[in-house]
């Protein structure tokens, strides 16, 4: 049974089938088409929809959590126990929401099929945000995962300034929320009592998940869905039992300790970006160019790692940080290093009723023990657009320095080979050198030894080796000339 809110009401559903996706079930089984389809494959924003969940904050205060996903990734079964929130919901009566009348005041609507992804981007912003927060990269972040064709981003950059500005002022969502927290609350009661759908389940502890993972060896596991809902809307594969950890706590932490950070597989990108921004500037400017905000918000690190698609961008990075993964299963717990997960394209070493349950990253891949040592990391990540694009090349380099001199180092390579690998001649080239015209020579040299790329739809074989070798040169400019301007990132476009 699915039991979800959809404004002040308790929908029941009894019979939804495991890969129904949101955006399908509004528009086939509620008539709720005010929701678009544009690419079925989480890049345009158009069927964008915002959840409303019941969380508790470190003072023990309850407070509605609104996120915007896309629904055309997004199963039907995930919304259990969550409000639902479409386009549909935001007027006041006959009053346009502010997030609405801001499209009208600026002009920011031409043939409107984009328009109701937009409005609810901007709702979800003024919802979880502060007018104080609304500057342009804010907006533009917000908005990042959500696309326009014919009406130009400017006005609608506008009507988002418009309605932040308005951020703090009740709506019917701030005057309900009281009895909308009650709601959730009786949803949260039922929920325990029953977990299935129809071939979707949704345990609530790692105990569970265990037994599930046992029972049903040949289910897939869902957590953010947003590669995996791929399968359903672009190879219309039919996946008829379903596993979605995303209801366990226990799987979404991130634990500083003395000598380790641990991070659980279950925590969104969205959560790890705002975790690791301090430990890692680079990996969080990485973690900006995942997707849109939609996306983030739904995928996890676990499952952009367990994905294990070569073009993946956090396997490269947790492989160079010496990472070590936690598999779980019925029979117990064992710890592999992230190298070690990948076996062939798509083949990893997690057996049929194992999970990933954490990954483990030393504290010393952030920070020298020996004060007479620095560290480097840099995570390049080389795509045909900014934004909302996957890696033709993935690199992460991590580099321990004494003065000038490399004195350890690891790597992690994606879109090189059929899986993410570390280039171990490359690494041998580099320790104890200075990272001059000779070692990077010797550098390019090396990683032919350890690379031999594909030709596909992204990127040529000699386009991924010349961009990795020009990487190196990059590099090194940026350890001894880092006055010198090396790339555009996220926060500068």
């Amino acid at each position: 049974m699915l039991r979800y809110l959809y404004n002040d009401k308790i929908i029941h559903e009894p019979a939804l089938a495991a890969d129904l996706t949101v955006l399908d079930y509004l528009r086939e089984y509620k008539q709720l088409c005010g929701t678009k389809e544009g690419c079925a494959s989480g890049d345009c924003g158009a069927c964008t929809v915002v959840l409303a969940e019941r969380v508790v904050s470190d003072t023990g205060v309850e407070e509605l959590q609104y996120r915007t996903v896309n629904s055309c990734i997004t199963f039907a079964g995930a919304l259990q126990g969550k409000q639902l929130i479409t386009v549909e919901n935001l007027a006041d009566q006959k009053t346009l929401h502010p997030s609405q009348q801001s499209m009208v005041d600026c002009h920011g609507s031409q043939c409107g099929f984009c328009t109701p992804g937009f409005v609810m981007s901007i709702f979800s912003a003024m919802k979880s945000h502060s007018e104080q927060e609304a500057d342009r990269e804010f907006i533009d972040e917000q908005l990042g995962g959500n696309l326009c064709r014919c009406t130009g981003y400017r006005p609608i950059v506008d009507a988002a300034v418009q309605a932040m500005g308005q951020a703090t002022q009740a709506d019917k969502f701030s005057r309900n929320a009281k009895a909308t927290l009650a709601q959730l609350k009786e949803l949260a009661a039922t929920d325990s009592a029953d977990q299935s759908c129809n071939g979707f389940f949704r345990p609530q502890t790692v105990t569970e998940l265990c037994q599930l993972r046992a029972d049903y060896p040949q289910a897939v596991v869902l957590s953010g869905g947003t590669d995996l809902a791929l399968r359903v809307t672009q190879n219309l594969d039919s996946l008829d039992q379903i596993i979605m950890l995303g209801e366990i706590a226990e799987l979404k932490f991130f634990d500083v300790e003395s000598e380790l950070i641990r991070i659980g597989a279950g925590l969104s990108l969205t959560e790890f970006r705002k975790r690791i921004a301090d430990l890692c500037p680079d990996l969080e400017e990485l973690l900006v160019r995942f997707g849109g905000t939609q996306v983030r918000n739904q995928a996890t690190v676990g499952g952009n790692f367990a994905n294990a698609s070569p073009v993946g961008d956090l396997p490269p990075v947790l492989i160079a940080l010496n990472t070590s993964v936690v598999l779980q299963s019925i029979r117990g717990q064992r710890s592999i290093s992230a190298e070690e997960f990948f076996i062939s394209y798509k083949n990893t070493s997690m057996q049929t009723d194992e999970f990933v349950r954490e990954f483990s990253i030393p504290r010393s891949a952030f920070a020298a023990t020996d004060k007479s040592q620095r560290v480097i990391n840099r995570f390049y990540k080389i795509s045909k657009r900014l934004d909302d694009d996957i890696s033709a090349v993935c690199a992460a380099i991590h580099l321990v320095m004494e003065g000038e001199t490399v004195v350890e180092v690891s790597t992690g390579f994606g879109g090189m080979a059929e899986i993410p690998k570390r280039a171990l001649a490359l690494e041998a080239v580099l320790v104890g050198r200075v990272l001059d015209n000779s070692c990077i020579e010797d550098s390019r040299q090396a990683l032919k030894q350890d690379f031999a790329p594909i030709d596909d739809v992204r990127a040529s074989a000699g386009y991924r080796m010349q961009v990795c070798e020009n990487l190196l040169y990059r590099l090194a400019s940026e350890i001894y000339s880092p006055e010198v301007a090396t790339r555009v990132t996220a926060h500068d476009s």
